[in-house]
């Protein structure tokens, strides 16, 4: 094989994207015979302009981006995700026009198919679509339940209560199902962690071929040319003092819930960094903003009392801030690419999820991994229940605590993420594995 060009389809969000480049980016750098386009889905929701504003970033980068890598957006779709059966099947013909334009010998039609995400969480959605096919199980009478699940690509077994949110929307199972069983189609799955993370996990998965090739992460920015003002205090800090929280570019917390956790945050006496995000004025419109006074929603006199040992923010620059020496904790969401970025930079987590997949996630940091404390693994955002400033203040002390040992497992684990991505690694052997597989399905075309 002279040449190949390979077409990612990231999931509309930004997270996903940015994943997707990344990985890209790994593979031309392994192989200079392969050109890959990313094709962006474009919604109308959300914040497209945050997609546009990050590919021409790119695209004004020579050192960053590879001239091998390009990118087509897509016609704009009114639709909104949550409809996401009728946005992927508007999408098809754009996609088929774009790939025919590309190339109609070249493409790795039959390649393994990228899915950035966990390897434990991947095997819980097989086996799940599996028990609903061949048992008649419904996941959504699992909802907030203590019932108990043996999953194979778990050690311990799944409680209800923290079931994807997904799979708890009764008409979106078929289509949820659907999607799940085609990936039992694909010649391979690229998942975003490394063996040493998910060993258990990775194991038990045996078709199609797994390749775990993370973490796949941005690490670039240090924030000091984006926000200064933030770096500039993390500066003043003593080193793993601080506390931060941030819930993800989607998540957010209702007025009731903020001040619980600003109660705790004063209580605890911990410094912090708190990325505070205004809810989206809807449920169809995924973006969030930053307050343009904070204090509308804090408690009074919060900030003056925190003053010396606080700052509240907007949009925080996440990497950059987990990467600072004075971060010493990280109360997340729980999102996937999170809690690697966390687990990189050597930074315990204090796990708050929102929705999505992100109570299973908490689930396996806390329980399967022993790599995070617990504040609320079973909260959902849109469940209305408010989690207590005491429970909030317990889970940041934990977290916080000089001899922890979860600070202690993080920072092994940081080593070994590092090291699977070295020369000789698991993850690049791996890499090496899904080229070779590329390459092998290339030619027998």
């Amino acid at each position: 094989m002279e040449k190949a060009q390979l077409v990612f389809i990231p999931w509309p969000r930004m997270g996903h994207l940015v994943s997707a480049v990344e990985f890209a980016k790994l593979l031309l750098t392994h192989d200079h015979r392969l050109s890959i386009t990313v094709l962006v889905l474009n919604l109308s929701s959300g914040n497209p302009s945050q997609f546009h504003s990050y590919i021409e970033s790119l695209q004004a980068s020579s050192s960053t981006i590879p001239n091998r890598l390009q990118f087509i957006v897509l016609p704009k779709d009114e639709l909104e995700l949550l409809d996401f059966v009728s946005f992927f099947e508007r999408q098809k013909p754009h996609v088929k026009e774009a790939v025919l334009k590309i190339t109609q010998s070249e493409l790795a039609a039959d390649s393994p198919a990228p899915r950035l995400a966990g390897a434990a969480f991947l095997g819980f959605m097989l086996y799940v679509q599996k028990i609903h096919d061949e048992e008649k199980f419904d996941p959504v009478e699992f909802k907030n339940s203590d019932a108990e699940l043996r999953v194979p690509s778990l050690v311990n077994s799944f409680t209800g209560r923290v079931m994807p949110s997904a799979m708890l929307i009764r008409e979106l199972l078929p289509t949820l199902f659907d999607s799940i069983r085609r990936f039992q189609e694909a010649k391979g799955i690229v998942v975003n962690t490394f063996l040493e993370l998910e060993s258990y996990a990775i194991e038990s998965l045996i078709m199609p071929p797994i390749y775990p090739v993370g973490p796949i992460l941005d690490v670039s920015s240090d924030g000091r040319n984006t926000h200064p003002e933030i770096m500039k205090w993390l500066d003043e800090q003593p080193p793993s003092s601080v506390v931060f929280i941030c819930f993800g570019s989607n998540g957010s917390l209702e007025k009731d819930q903020v001040k619980e956790l600003a109660y705790a945050l004063e209580h605890s006496g911990y410094r912090f960094l708190w990325s505070l995000r205004h809810p989206p004025p809807s449920a169809a419109e995924a973006s969030l903003s930053d307050y343009e006074n904070p204090q509308e929603v804090l408690p009074e006199g919060f900030l003056d009392r925190t003053a010396r040992i606080g700052k509240v923010i907007g949009w925080a620059p996440q990497v950059a801030v987990l990467a600072h020496p004075a971060v010493g904790g990280f109360v997340s969401h729980c999102g996937w690419n999170s809690l690697l970025e966390s687990i990189w930079f050597g930074v315990a987590v204090a796990a708050w999820p929102i929705y999505a997949e992100q109570q299973f996630n908490a689930f396996e940091m806390v329980i399967e991994l022993g790599l995070s404390v617990e504040i609320k693994m079973d909260y959902r955002n849109d469940s209305g229940e408010i989690v207590k400033c005491d429970e909030i203040e317990r889970g940041i002390k934990c977290l916080m605590e000089d001899d922890s040992e979860k600070k202690k497992k993080v920072k092994e684990m940081s080593e070994k993420s590092r090291m699977a991505l070295r020369n000789g690694g698991s993850s690049y052997l791996s890499l090496g594995k899904f080229l070779k597989d590329v390459v092998d399905n290339l030619n027998k075309m």
